[in-house]
C-alpha cells in the first residue's frame, strides 16, 4: 500500500456552544436578588494549518473526521461556561481545500497558512444579560448555537525545484535514484511510477564544505502520455503536481523501444502541458535525452544522459542547480512568505419560497437571532423581534413579496406575516387580530404580529 496520498475528504465539526443558563439570586438578606445566570461557553472550532512537516495527505485516507470540543453550558452566579478547545489540522504545504460541490475555498501555498473549516457555536447568553430597566426579571436565556458541519475535499499539489517530465519507461525513476538519495520502484515496463517521489539533489559541494552545495528538490512525475490534459489515464492526478515547479526537466527517450521519436515525443509532452495548463510553456526547462547507452535516435542540440552509466548527469544536475538558482533569486517575496489566515465570507440571509403560503429565511445571522430556550417566553419573543428588525429580516421579506397572513419560519420559530400602513411584519404594536390561543388552534405556530390582548 503506497505511503503518499495526494487526495482525501476531510470531515470537520466544531463543537457546539454552550446553552446559557437561568438563575436568580437567592441569598439570605438578599432581597430581589435578580437575575445572575451565566453565558455557555464558544465551541471549538477546526482549522486547517500547511505544515512543512507534512508530506501526504495519508493521515485522511482511513481518518478523514476531525471533531473539535462543545463549550460548557453557563449555571448560576453569573458563572461562564468554557469554551471548547480548537482543533488544528495539519496538512502539506501546497494543499487545496474544495467543497463538497468543487467549489475551491482556500489554497494553503505557503507554510503557516490557515483557513478556518469549521467555526464552532457561539454560547448562549444567560439571563443575567437580557436585565434592563424595562425588564426586571428576565426568565429566558439563549440556546447554545450548533458548530458548523462541512465534508472538504484536500488536494496536494506538490511544490518541488524541479519536476521529471516524459513518456512512461522513459527513465525518470532511474534518474532520481542516481541523483538523490530516493529509491522509487524501477522495472522495465510503462508505468511503474504510479505516485510522485521526491528525492533531494546536492549540486557542488566541497570537502568539509557542504554549505557551499545547492540543493534541490526533484519530483518524479509518474509517466505523461497522450491525451493526459484531458484527463486520459491518471494525466490530470499526475499533472496538478507540474503547476509548481520551478523548472521542468522533459527526458525523451532515444533508446529503439521508444513509442516515437524524439521529436515528436517532444511535441506531444509540450502539447500536453499547453492544455492542461498554457503558463507551464514559459516555465524554464531542460530537454534531455535519455537512456544514452542504448539510443537508435539523435537530436541536435539535446544534452544525452544515461542514468544506467552516469554519462551526463553530472553536467545535467549542474545545468538544473543553476536554473533553480536563477528562478529563486527571481522569486525573493516568495522567500519572504507572509503567513495567510483564510477565513469565509460572512454568510448573507435569504428568503426563500417553499409554497403558495410559506416562506424560509436561512442564514446565520437570521437564526443566531431566534436561539432562545423558551420561544413561548414573551419577553423572549420581543427581544427576538427586535433582533430580526436590527439585521433587515423585515425589509427582506417586504421585498421577497411576502403576503398577510404567510407564514414565515426561521429556524425553530414560525410566525404569520403581516403588514399595514402604520408598519409591517414583526412590530407588536395595537393591531386588531386574533388571539394567539386562536392563531396556534388554526395554524399550530406563533404570531409575532400582533399583541396578546387584542382579540
Amino acid at each position: 500500500m503506497s505511503s503518499f496520498v495526494d487526495s482525501a475528504q476531510l470531515h470537520a465539526k466544531a463543537g457546539d456552544g454552550g446553552a446559557g443558563c437561568v438563575s436568580f439570586r437567592r441569598e439570605a438578606h438578599v432581597a430581589k436578588g435578580g437575575p445572575d445566570g451565566g453565558d455557555g461557553g464558544r465551541g471549538g472550532s477546526v482549522w486547517i494549518v500547511a505544515d512543512h512537516n507534512q508530506a501526504s495527505l495519508l493521515g485522511f485516507r482511513d481518518h478523514p473526521f476531525r471533531r473539535a470540543t462543545d463549550g460548557q453550558h453557563g449555571t448560576s452566579k453569573r458563572q461562564h461556561g468554557s469554551g471548547g478547545k480548537d482543533v488544528v489540522v495539519t496538512v502539506p504545504v501546497g494543499t487545496i481545500v474544495y467543497s463538497k460541490e468543487g467549489e475551491l475555498l482556500a489554497d494553503l501555498a505557503g507554510p503557516g497558512d490557515q483557513w478556518l473549516a469549521a467555526e464552532g457555536g457561539l454560547g448562549g447568553q444567560g439571563n443575567a444579560r437580557f436585565l434592563s430597566n424595562k425588564r426586571r426579571a428576565p426568565a429566558f436565556a439563549e440556546q447554545g448555537e450548533v458548530g458548523e458541519e462541512k465534508w472538504l475535499n484536500l488536494e496536494l499539489k506538490l511544490q518541488a525545484d524541479v519536476a521529471l517530465i516524459g513518456f512512461p519507461n522513459v527513465g525518470k525513476s532511474t534518474l532520481i535514484s542516481r541523483v538523490s538519495a530516493a529509491r522509487p520502484k524501477i522495472a522495465d515496463y510503462p508505468f511503474t511510477t504510479l505516485v510522485p517521489n521526491l528525492g533531494v539533489v546536492r549540486v557542488g559541494a566541497r570537502s568539509g564544505r557542504p554549505a557551499d552545495a545547492t540543493e534541490f528538490v526533484m519530483a518524479d512525475i509518474p509517466g505523461l502520455i497522450e491525451g493526459a490534459a484531458q484527463g486520459r489515464g491518471l494525466g490530470h492526478d499526475f499533472l496538478r503536481h507540474v503547476e509548481r515547479a520551478r523548472v521542468l526537466c522533459v527526458l525523451l527517450d532515444l533508446s529503439e523501444l521508444a513509442p516515437c521519436g524524439p521529436e515528436q515525443q517532444l511535441d506531444v509532452l509540450l502539447d500536453e502541458l499547453g492544455d492542461y495548463q498554457a503558463d507551464l510553456l514559459e516555465r524554464p526547462r531542460i530537454v534531455v535525452g535519455s537512456k544514452g547507452d542504448v539510443a537508435a535516435h539523435e537530436m541536435a542540440g539535446v544534452l544525452t544522459i544515461s542514468s544506467v552509466t552516469g554519462e551526463g548527469i553530472d553536467v545535467l544536475s549542474a545545468k538544473l542547480a543553476t536554473l533553480v538558482t536563477q528562478v529563486r533569486l527571481e522569486e525573493v517575496e516568495r522567500i519572504d512568505h507572509e503567513v495567510v489566515v483564510h477565513r469565509p465570507l460572512p454568510e448573507e440571509i435569504h428568503v426563500n419560497k417553499l409554497g403558495d403560503y410559506d416562506w424560509s429565511v436561512v442564514g446565520r445571522p437570521a437564526l443566531r437571532a431566534v436561539r432562545f430556550q423558551d420561544l413561548t417566553d414573551d419577553e423572549a419573543l420581543a427581544e427576538i423581534v427586535r433582533r430580526l428588525r436590527a439585521i433587515g429580516v423585515d425589509r427582506l421579506l417586504t421585498r421577497a413579496g411576502v403576503r398577510d397572513g404567510d407564514v414565515v419560519t426561521i429556524g425553530p420559530l414560525s410566525f404569520e406575516w403581516w403588514r399595514d400602513e402604520v408598519g409591517a411584519g414583526l412590530d407588536r404594536g395595537d393591531h386588531h387580530r386574533a388571539t394567539r390561543r386562536e392563531r396556534l388552534a388554526r395554524h399550530g405556530r406563533l404570531d409575532l404580529g400582533a399583541s396578546d390582548g387584542d382579540s
